[in-house]
């Protein structure tokens, strides 16, 4: 019986994944964390019956705990208790499905504790992967990949040897807004970028997935997940969304893993890796298919995704400077007070105003968090003066 921890449950990934242990007998639901969704939670309590819950909200949190008083469960709040979840004694695995650099503490904890990690919050490596990778190392924990690119790299790369990889190949579908002009992106809505074509997936990532923010964010964290050079990673666009990604090799050889845009096939291969289940849903019909295409990525046009590149080679706080920003932007044109084009100038004046600290700390990373968010609450401020 493998047992589990979920950060994230009432999320895209977190539901998912509930979905999986709700198919199979050999996973137990140990703990379970959400922002703030308690109506969700609550349902999830009584199906899975966790022995720990975190809601990081603590008024939410005193709200759930009289719900489910009933029930024999412990609930938690905060930072304190999002941690608790991700080192309870009795996870095998912790899967790290919260939105955003919240997530890093509790990661290093969980790495601590010796639990494997499926890992879905690409901030954790973007920002700390230079403190995250080499403490999984020492700790002998096993970091897999639930992202559906990353987790095709990783299962691309079985069987073969590091020294043998030539180049890393993320695919990316372009997003909705792959044929836009210029003209057309700067009358572009919140409704039209929560259209992805393909994938089901959490408002933030829909929105980064089309600025195309979310594939320069797969090549951050790829660079640490995978111990690569910027150099050895390319993007290019394949609509479809059929293949996931690829490796080359050295011999010229790629390998590729290809299915349907379903993310419940890289969770449930990081939850019982290295074997594989049987998984309901689609199946390919390569027949039906006909074709597929490949693009390269329009950097100009897609500014956000080159200004990745940039702040990946630049590195230390400047990747925490470009995630935070981002956030910070996105969540501000979700709320209609900002124009589509304007997320990603937000992110290029915070980048072009930051001193970079090189290997900084988990303290450092958090101060470069605050001050890429102050940097965009500014820039705001002296538009609508």
């Amino acid at each position: 019986m493998k047992k589990i921890s979920i950060l994230g449950s009432t999320g895209s990934i977190g539901t998912q994944t509930l979905e999986i242990v709700r198919n199979n007998d050999d996973i137990e639901v140990v703990a379970l964390s959400a922002g703030s969704n308690i109506v969700l939670l609550e349902k999830q309590i009584r199906e899975f019956m966790p022995k720990l819950v975190c809601v990081y909200n603590e008024q939410k949190a005193a709200q759930l705990k009289t719900a489910v008083s009933d029930i024999e469960v412990k609930i938690v709040s905060g930072m304190e208790g999002l941690i608790e979840a991700a080192v309870i004694r009795e996870a095998d695995i912790v899967l790290t499905a919260v939105v955003g650099m919240i997530g890093i503490r509790p990661t290093i904890e969980a790495i601590r504790a010796h639990k494997d990690i499926a890992l879905a919050n690409k901030e954790t490596l973007v920002t700390a992967g230079h403190i995250i990778m080499p403490l999984a190392g020492e700790c002998g924990v096993k970091i897999i990949p639930v992202d559906s690119e990353h987790s095709a790299i990783f299962q691309s790369l079985q069987g073969n040897q590091k020294s043998q990889v030539s180049k890393l190949i993320l695919t990316a579908s372009g997003g909705p807004f792959r044929n836009y002009s210029m003209e057309e992106l700067q009358h572009v809505t919140v409704a039209d970028a929560l259209r992805h074509p393909n994938w089901s997936m959490g408002k933030k990532i829909t929105i980064d997935s089309s600025t195309m923010v979310n594939k320069g964010l797969e090549v951050m964290e790829a660079r640490w997940l995978f111990d690569v050079d910027y150099d050895d990673i390319e993007v290019v666009i394949q609509p479809q969304s059929l293949i996931h990604s690829m490796v080359e090799y050295v011999d010229g050889g790629i390998m590729a893993q290809l299915g349907t845009p379903d993310m419940k096939l890289p969770i449930q291969y990081a939850l019982y890796y290295p074997n594989r289940k049987w998984l309901g849903g689609k199946r390919v019909n390569f027949a039906e298919i006909g074709s597929i295409t490949f693009f390269k990525p329009d950097k100009e046009k897609f500014r956000g995704f080159a200004l990745a590149y940039e702040a990946g080679r630049k590195g230390g706080t400047m990747p925490t400077i470009y995630n935070a920003s981002n956030e910070l932007a996105v969540s501000i044109f979700l709320e209609g007070k900002i124009q589509y084009l304007q997320i990603v100038e937000l992110i290029e004046k915070a980048m072009n105003t930051h001193k970079i600290i090189e290997n900084p700390t988990l303290e450092q990373i958090l101060e470069a968090e605050k001050e890429a968010h102050e940097s965009v609450r500014e820039a705001l401020k002296l538009v609508t003066v």
